[in-house]
């Protein structure tokens, strides 16, 4: 469900993150679990016809969009919930120009209404995820144990201190040097 179902292996390259700094792992995202929790594929389906009618190719891409890439709706996943969706009346779909449209009805609207809550904690999941898209892939899970082990040493020299100011500078110093080389990295090198 992230970047094609095929890539196991990158929920376990990351998995030493853990959920609390990168929110694709774990929990609901991950190797162990899915980007979507039962029931929600259907959910986040009706709050996008809410907008207007789409056919389900916009509603696939407009899945990936909302989550910054990170969900890759396969036409698998998409077209049998909005079967099932027609099924229990809450959209109806019409065949025009070689195209299904499917559109919400009152039925519908009253389910977005009774789920708002749940509607709402998709989309706010789906923000967090956002800007995390662009850098998940084989070269980021290549550095991501070596990345894993920093945050947890300092997070351990952090944690030993007896909250002595001057360590915490120290670790934060160290830090942020290791972070500036690697921005430096992103520069475009000058020709001689």
């Amino acid at each position: 469900m992230y970047r094609g179902c095929s890539n196991w292996w990158l929920a376990q390259s990351w998995a030493p993150f853990g959920a609390a700094f990168f929110p694709w792992i774990g929990g609901r995202f991950g190797r162990w679990s899915r980007f979507f929790g039962p029931g929600e594929v259907r959910l986040a389906l009706l709050s996008l016809l809410e907008q207007g009618s789409k056919h389900g190719y916009e509603l696939m891409k407009e899945l990936e969009a909302r989550s910054g890439g990170i969900y890759r709706a396969s036409a698998g996943a998409v077209y049998p919930a909005l079967q099932q969706l027609e099924d229990e009346g809450l959209v109806t779909s019409e065949q025009s120009d070689g195209k299904r449209t499917y559109r919400l009805t009152d039925a519908g609207r009253q389910e977005l209404a009774r789920e708002s809550e749940a509607v709402r904690r998709i989309w706010q999941r789906a923000e967090q995820w956002e800007g995390w898209g662009p850098w998940i892939g084989p070269e980021a899970a290549e550095v991501a144990r070596p990345a894993a082990e920093l945050l947890k040493a300092a997070l351990r020299a952090a944690t030993r201190g007896s909250h002595d100011s001057a360590r915490i500078a120290r670790i934060r110093e160290i830090l942020e040097h290791a972070r500036a080389e690697l921005e430096s990295l992103e520069k475009p090198e000058k020709s001689s």
